[in-house]
């Protein structure tokens, strides 16, 4: 039988190396650098600099480093990469996530140059002006974006971002005697650090459920949680449904009104650059992740960028340094004393900025909003393609438009086959592609995937994506022993989930909640 998404199935079969650990493959006195004799000479000469470190401070034996030279190293991390999947390689789909391709001209010519990359976060300012300057423009850059008054570059990405904010906020609130403030409203949708960061730094967190027929809480259900103990509301819109909530305006204007601060966690603004502000709706302080919405890579647990943005009245309060510039000049200020001080080391991550500073600067402002329409395009058709696959569901507001995302349920899929998201996750590998992200807890939508193509993706892409799914929901029905057993192409075989059954009970618990509460 013929299927016209054949053509978008590739042959694919990952490559597998029998390949040792790089500490296995050393033998003793190989080298991947020579030193010349003229190299030696000047040591000789002036010495290595070892003599400038203090004794206490000098290693009592060598490093226990793999000793290979230069052609055994360079095979043995080929040869480990062919066994990965990458955007270099394949279509990615990184849903609540975003993996979008970083431009070449961002990684050679200006991340990874020796100019930026040598540079040291302790030498004189003088000496670093230009990275300095990068860090200020780039903050210029992400103010007229947001419309907020002030940012910092300095958190690691956007967990940290959200717990700096939780500990601004405290220390607003502290300044004008309102210490007692001590409740977080945020929403089951919203990211899930919405609600960890506020907890981790002391606050009691309260979570909205949703509206089923609107995809987002009620209004209604939003006043009922607000009151004088309120420090904030802290909300990502869309949430991770994809779903906007066209009446945000009117919970910030509730949450001001019991004097709270409003917080909008922005880490995937893909379907919201150049269109809608921060600002103009009325928040007091977002943040933005640069290894996503900027397209610097993800990297994961930290080498990111979570860029913190506030209104004037909270600027005192964010990490310390910040980034100023005095005439010509630009400068780290240390000592502001109502700072909640460090969020990491030094002032952030340098190559996360670069890479966003570039992406920003060369697509403009004109380009940037087109990045956003092209993300809101690429996923209305994605969502057509894949909610006509036999297997696949959109959960909540049916017939509602999603923006940048979708979380789809296959929970239709498990019921007639018995196949979830696991398998498929599984066996979408055999294609060449990776499996999606698995961060959808709780897991209230059953068998949930979040797609999200952003601006990266071609049409070809997303028709490649949706004929693999497409394949293997009919292989689900027609021969299931291929999901069964799968992965079958690649260098490691069927890895265990752990814990999806805690998180579906969790979610299932969060749901007969939210019921008997109501009633």
């Amino acid at each position: 039988m013929h299927r016209d998404y054949e053509k978008q199935l590739r042959n694919y079969h990952q490559a597998k190396w029998n390949e040792e650990l790089i500490f296995d493959l050393s033998v003793p006195g190989e080298r991947g650098v020579l030193v010349t004799p003229a190299d030696a000479s000047v040591i000789q000469e002036v010495g290595s600099g070892l003599d400038t470190i203090p004794a206490s401070l000098k290693r009592k034996k060598m490093p226990n480093l793999p000793e290979v030279n230069q052609v055994r190293a360079n095979r043995h991390f080929m040869r480990l990469s062919q066994e990965t999947l990458s955007v270099d390689t394949t279509p990615d789909f990184e849903g609540t996530c975003t993996m979008k391709y970083s431009p070449k001209v961002q990684e050679h010519m200006v991340a990874r140059n020796p100019k930026f990359t040598e540079v040291h976060p302790l030498q004189p300012d003088e000496t670093k002006q230009g990275l300095l300057e990068i860090y200020y423009e780039t903050e210029q850059m992400l103010k007229a974006i947001s419309g907020m008054d002030a940012f910092s570059l300095q958190p690691g990405g956007g967990a940290t971002a959200v717990f700096a904010a939780a500990c601004v906020i405290r220390a607003y609130h502290e300044s004008r005697g309102e210490g007692y403030r001590d409740e977080i409203v945020t929403t089951i949708f919203s990211h899930p650090c919405d609600a960890a960061g506020p907890a981790t730094a002391g606050y009691k967190v309260i979570t909205l459920m949703i509206d089923p027929e609107k995809g987002y809480p009620s209004l209604e259900d939003m006043k009922a949680a607000l009151s004088e103990r309120t420090a904030a509301i802290f909300i990502t819109n869309p949430e991770d449904t994809g779903i906007y909530n066209p009446d945000i305006k009117e919970y910030v204007e509730a949450a001001h009104e019991v004097g709270a601060i409003c917080y909008y966690d922005q880490a995937n603004a893909n379907g919201m650059l150049g269109i809608a502000r921060a600002k103009e709706v009325g928040f007091d302080a977002i943040h933005y992740n640069l290894h996503k919405t900027f397209s610097a890579p993800h990297g994961g647990l930290g080498p990111g960028c979570g860029a913190l943005g506030v209104i004037k009245d909270l600027e005192q309060f964010l990490p310390s340094p910040r980034i100023l510039k005095e005439g010509e000049k630009f400068v780290l200020q240390v000592n502001n004393p109502q700072s909640i001080g460090h969020t990491r080391q030094f002032f952030g991550n340098s190559a996360a900025v670069l890479r966003a500073y570039m992406w920003i600067r060369t697509l403009g402002a004109e380009g940037v909003r087109e990045a956003a329409i092209c993300s809101v395009l690429n996923n209305q058709y994605l969502m057509k393609k894949m909610e006509q696959i036999h297997g696949v569901d959109i959960w909540y507001a049916k017939g509602k438009r999603r923006l940048e995302q979708c979380r789809y349920s296959f929970e239709t899929l498990k019921k007639e086959t018995g196949f979830g998201t696991d398998d498929l996750n599984h066996r979408v590998m055999d294609f060449g592609l990776e499996e999606a992200f698995l961060s959808h807890h709780p897991y209230i939508v059953p068998e949930p995937l979040t797609l999200e193509p952003c601006e990266s993706c071609s049409r070809d892409d997303i028709d490649e994506y949706v004929g693999v799914y497409t394949e293997m929901c009919r292989e689900a029905y027609e021969e299931p022993e291929l999901l069964r057993n799968a992965p079958h192409n690649c260098a490691i075989h069927r890895m265990k989930v752990e814990n999806t059954e805690k998180w579906e009970e969790l979610g299932t618990t969060l749901m007969q909640y939210e019921k008997r509460r109501k009633e």
